[in-house]
C-alpha cells in the first residue's frame, strides 16, 4: 500500500519555499481548510486574478484549481466559462479539438505562471481538477500530469469513470502521482464513482488512485462520509464540503439546510488528527456574490471547528 508517510514526501517536495515563508495560514484548530476554485465559476473568465484576489479576502491559503480557470476561455465545464461554450454540436466538437490541441501544444510556462500569481499571494495550489473522461486522448492524459508538476500541485483530482481509470492507471505510475477520484451520486451507473466499492475498485487497481471524497454527493447517495474517512483516511486526499438533501437529485442548499454531516466530519478531522484538506465547494444558489458566500461557508466550518 501505497502510505500516507509516503505521500508527504513527494507532497513536500513540491512546496517551493517562497510559499513556505509567506502562506496564508487557513487552519482551523488543526484542521485544513481550502477551496476549489470551481466555487468561483461565476466570475467572469478570465477569472484567475479575481479568484486569487477573492481567496486572499477570505482568507483561505489552499485550494484545488480548476481545469477551467487555466484554460482557455469556454474550458468543460463551469459558470461562465460554460455560458461561452457553442451550443452548435459540431461548434462544440470542433471546440473540444480545438482545446486538445491547446492542451497538447501549451508551454508549461503558462502553468508555472499560474503557480507564481498563487505563490505570491501566499496560497498553496494543492491539487489540479483534471477530469479524465472517455474523449481524452492518451497524449492529453500523459499531458495532465506534466500540467499538475508545472503548477507545483501534490495532486491531480477527477470526475472519471472506472473504465477511464483503467486507461489513466499506467500514467500515474509513470509519474508516481496520485489521481483522486471525484464521486457524485449517480447510482444506477455502475460505472461512475458514487459507491464505497466503486472508490474500493479504484484503489485496487493502483496504489496511486486515492479519493478525493465529496461529503455532500457521498451523502446525497445515502452512503456515511464519516464512516468512509474512518475506514479509508490513509488513502483520502482531499475532502469537498458542500450540503445536500438526501436523494441521487438532492438538492444543493445553503450550509446547515441539507442532510451532509459537514460539523461532524470536520470533528473527525480535528479529534484524529487525520491530515486531510477540507476544501469549500460552493455550489448551492446563494444570494450574494461567490466571494460572500465561500466567506459564509469558510465562518460554519470556523464556528464547527471551534
Amino acid at each position: 500500500m501505497y502510505s500516507r508517510r509516503d505521500f508527504g514526501k513527494i507532497a513536500m517536495a513540491g512546496v517551493p519555499l517562497a510559499a513556505a515563508w509567506a502562506k496564508i495560514n487557513s487552519k482551523v484548530n488543526g484542521v485544513q481548510i481550502g477551496v476549489q476554485t470551481y466555487s468561483f465559476r461565476d466570475f467572469p473568465a478570465p477569472a484567475l486574478d479575481a479568484i486569487i484576489k477573492a481567496m486572499t479576502e477570505i482568507g483561505l491559503g489552499q485550494c484545488e484549481v480548476f481545469a477551467a480557470h487555466v484554460e482557455p476561455a469556454g474550458g468543460p465545464r463551469g459558470g461562465a466559462e460554460a455560458k461561452m461554450r457553442p451550443q452548435n454540436a459540431d461548434a462544440r466538437k470542433e471546440a473540444r479539438e480545438e482545446l486538445r490541441k491547446w492542451r497538447l501544444s501549451v508551454s508549461m510556462d503558462h502553468f508555472k505562471g499560474v503557480r507564481k500569481k498563487f505563490d505570491d499571494a501566499g496560497i498553496e495550489i494543492y491539487a489540479y481538477n483534471y477530469s479524465f473522461n472517455d474523449g481524452f486522448t492518451d497524449d492529453e492524459i500523459d499531458r495532465g500530469f506534466e500540467m499538475t508538476k508545472a503548477l507545483g500541485a501534490k495532486v491531480i483530482t477527477a470526475s472519471s469513470t472506472l473504465s477511464v481509470a483503467k486507461r489513466v492507471a499506467p500514467f500515474a505510475e509513470k509519474h508516481k502521482m496520485i489521481v483522486a477520484m471525484h464521486g457524485h451520486s449517480n447510482l444506477t451507473d455502475p460505472n461512475q464513482f458514487a459507491t464505497p466499492k466503486s472508490f474500493t475498485d479504484a484503489m485496487a487497481m493502483s496504489k496511486y488512485f486515492w479519493v478525493n471524497l465529496d461529503i455532500g454527493h457521498f451523502s446525497a447517495a445515502g452512503f456515511d462520509p464519516v464512516e468512509f474517512i474512518q475506514s479509508h483516511h490513509d488513502r483520502i486526499t482531499n475532502l469537498h464540503l458542500k450540503d445536500r438533501k438526501k436523494g441521487a437529485d438532492g438538492a444543493n442548499v445553503p450550509w446547515g439546510e441539507g442532510d451532509t454531516p459537514i460539523k461532524p466530519v470536520l470533528l473527525l478531522l480535528k479529534e484524529k488528527k487525520y491530515p486531510i484538506p477540507a476544501f469549500i465547494e460552493y455550489e448551492y444558489r446563494g444570494t450574494a456574490d461567490p466571494t460572500t458566500e465561500v466567506k459564509k461557508c469558510f465562518e460554519y466550518c470556523k464556528r464547527a471547528l471551534a
